[in-house]
């Protein structure tokens, strides 16, 4: 089965990966100009280091005492010092003169290829970048090797690379949440949309979804739906209205005829075949006639005027009488009709009492039809919590499985019921209708060959348990 993913968490998702994404890009860039920048900046500092003890030596006499004197104190004045050298061309260290005999850094001896050039050496475990500049003093070549520790450069890298990945979390949490927020206060309009759909049914045609001035994509889309409502509005009138002309002009010549047949079977000098016919003519006219009196009612439901006055109704009071009704006909198909009602206080509800009397006829008629002869046909009201359940039960033939979704809609029969009776396939379509109207909840349980159970649910008024 396909998991439904909502629009807003999609969104939600995309926007993070986008801005992750913009996020990774931008460290990235910013971590290569940040290494780029220090790594810049410290070949920078070497160069002027070298031009400062290469103006150092111009000003001075190379080997006397008096430049040995200041070379010492611009290497004690500048920042690692100790790491600026001075070798002749032959690559014998001149500056500084006196080292320590424990100093074995690795410092480049061979004369430089070109006038400047940069390198790197590892001592003790860390990292120097080394500048070898040649410079002429007084025909002289000399070479001037200048180094500087990598270290605080790198631990600034670092430092910058634990920051960008400890705020991936922080900037996860936010990019989801804040699309979440953008996404779901951008689709407020569409949820709306979905809600004023879902209200909207075959009776409430004439409402239309509320309009939006956003000038977007959504407007566009309301209009559209409230165009389409319109005509559909427009269509279902029309056809509501020919199903009820057509149902009442319909009606007068089949009980004409329905008349006619009935006068005809009064002559007691008509043959044995030609009342056979007229029998069949009144079977035919007044199963012609109910299904004209579904139509008219059905159409209606659909135009909305139902004709029914609801007003406090014993719902005990009706049960007996539509059982009371049936008893007869269950006598003769040989069913054993059961009531298991268990009280005498009457049940009051909200409701139109003729509605609920053609309600629980339907179903019990339907009960009747589909079950064998010697079958058992229960009717059994429980009260409880408010609410009153009425559960009409039957050992007939049973509902298969995958008809059971569409028992209520109309002109459906199940195919295995036709060999036990005709109808119109209107009836069931009705009784959802008189129970939707007053606000009840039908429902149909069934197994083949073994039987159905229609429960109708509904809430009392001023119920004495």
């Amino acid at each position: 089965m396909k998991h439904k993913v909502s629009i807003s968490l999609r969104l939600t998702l995309w926007f993070s990966a986008a801005f992750m994404l913009g996020y990774l890009i931008f460290g990235v860039a910013m971590y290569l100009q940040l290494s780029f920048s220090l790594a810049a900046g410290r070949d920078k500092t070497l160069s002027r280091r070298a031009e400062r003890a290469a103006a150092l030596l111009r000003t001075c006499h190379v080997g006397n005492t008096i430049c040995e004197a200041k070379y010492d104190d611009f290497a004690a004045a500048t920042p690692e010092g100790n790491l600026i050298h001075v070798f002749n061309q032959n690559g014998t260290r001149l500056y500084p003169v006196a080292t320590s005999p424990d100093d074995i850094f690795p410092w480049p001896t061979a004369a430089a290829l070109q006038e400047q050039e940069f390198s790197k050496v590892q001592y003790q475990g860390a990292s120097f970048r080394m500048l070898s500049q040649i410079v002429l003093l007084g025909g002289q070549r000399y070479r001037i090797v200048v180094g500087g520790q990598l270290r605080d450069n790198r631990a600034l890298v670092a430092q910058f690379r634990r920051g960008l990945l400890w705020a991936v979390p922080v900037f996860l949490v936010f990019s989801a949440a804040f699309g979440y927020f953008l996404s779901t206060r951008a689709l407020n309009p569409v949820g709306e949309l979905i809600a004023s759909f879902r209200s909207t049914s075959i009776g409430n045609l004439s409402r239309r979804l509320p309009t939006l001035h956003s000038g977007d994509e959504l407007e566009a889309l309301t209009e559209t739906c409230n165009e389409m409502l319109a005509r559909l509005d427009t269509a279902v009138s029309q056809i509501t209205r020919f199903t009820a002309d057509a149902s009442h002009e319909l009606r007068s010549p089949i009980t004409y005829i329905y008349t006619l047949a009935e006068c005809a079977l009064r002559n007691s000098s008509l043959d044995e075949e030609s009342t056979e016919s007229f029998q069949e003519i009144v079977k035919e006219c007044k199963e012609a006639t109910e299904l004209l009196d579904d139509m008219l009612t059905l159409a209606r439901c659909d135009s909305g005027h139902t004709g029914m006055v609801f007003a406090p109704t014993d719902l005990l009071e009706i049960l007996e009488d539509v059982a009371a009704k049936a008893g007869p006909i269950a006598d003769r198909k040989q069913h054993r009709l059961i009531t298991d009602f268990n009280r005498h206080d009457p049940v009051w509800i909200m409701g139109d009492a003729s509605s609920l009397r053609r309600l629980f006829w339907i179903m019990l008629d339907n009960a009747i039809k589909y079950t064998p002869a010697t079958g058992q046909i229960t009717m059994r009201l429980q009260v409880s919590s408010g609410e009153a359940r009425i559960a009409i039960q039957d050992t007939g033939v049973g509902i298969p499985h995958d008809s059971l979704p569409h028992v209520f809609d109309r002109f459906y029969r199940v195919d295995k019921a036709r060999t036990f009776s005709e109808g119109t396939g209107l009836g069931l379509s009705i009784a959802k209708w008189i129970s939707d109207i007053h606000r009840a909840v039908i429902s149909v349980e069934s197994t083949e060959n073994a039987g159905s159970t229609f429960q109708i649910a509904f809430g009392t008024i001023n119920a004495r348990i």
